[in-house]
């Protein structure tokens, strides 16, 4: 496993706080691999034999509704992973998980690190750590919908985004706007007119790029009460 690769790994949240001499066995056994953008990792109900970190690029999970509509769940990149709880448990993946850019991925066999975790119990803080970052992402994802415009959730989305905590700041919008409405719960059109509603917040979309005029302002914004919002 190249250096660099091996140093993702091992700072994720889901490796960071393992003991070394656990991890570096680990990480010996995985498979680093290398996707394209639309190629499928895994789909729904396939055994859950592997447990992923992102090392380079992006990654979605989602589920198709009965209707046919797809649910994005989750999106995540370099340093995240998942799959984590259903490979603990022999269990079969909940979603399946697809490529939306070329991207690295480290395969982490889940029967190896079961045998680890039955031989050295501390190891089962990381998992618990990134089962619980997991839970709290999903929590937010919840409140977005729940008491946030569509608007608020994209400005959040944007802020999420951005390395810059006043001032301007230009945003690069890591995958295309339908997966971006997919992840905010909203349809590609909803999406649409949540940016030309931003336009107010001093939010201008070029292609794939996001310019902020003031990134406090837009925070403010983004905590306002609902009913505020929707009357500007």
């Amino acid at each position: 496993m190249r250096h660099d690769i091996a140093s993702i790994a091992k700072n994720s949240l889901l490796l960071k706080n393992a003991p070394a001499q656990l991890v570096d066995p680990l990480l010996e056994g995985a498979r680093v691999t290398q996707h394209a953008r639309g190629e499928t990792i895994f789909i729904q109900d396939d055994p859950a034999d592997a447990i992923y970190i992102v090392a380079r690029g992006w990654i979605k999970l989602y589920r198709i509704a009965a209707n046919g509509s797809e649910a994005v769940v989750g999106t995540f990149t370099n340093g995240h992973s998942f799959g984590e709880a259903v490979a603990l448990r022999s269990d079969r993946y909940p979603v399946s998980a697809e490529a939306v850019t070329e991207c690295e991925l480290i395969a982490i066999n889940a029967h190896t690190l079961i045998r680890l975790l039955e031989s050295n119990p501390k190891i089962a803080i990381s998992m618990l750590t990134a089962t619980y970052a997991h839970l709290h992402n999903l929590v937010d994802q919840v409140e977005q919908l729940k008491s946030r415009t569509a608007p608020q959730r994209v400005a959040e989305f944007l802020l999420e985004l951005s390395d810059c905590d006043d001032g301007g700041c230009t945003v690069t919008l890591p995958y295309d706007k339908m997966l971006i409405a997919g992840r905010l719960g909203m349809k590609p059109e909803s999406l649409s007119r949540a940016f030309a509603k931003l336009k107010e917040q001093g939010v201008k979309v070029r292609q794939n790029a996001a310019e902020i005029t003031d990134v406090e302002a837009l925070r403010a914004y983004v905590e306002e009460d609902p009913a505020a919002a929707w009357s500007r």
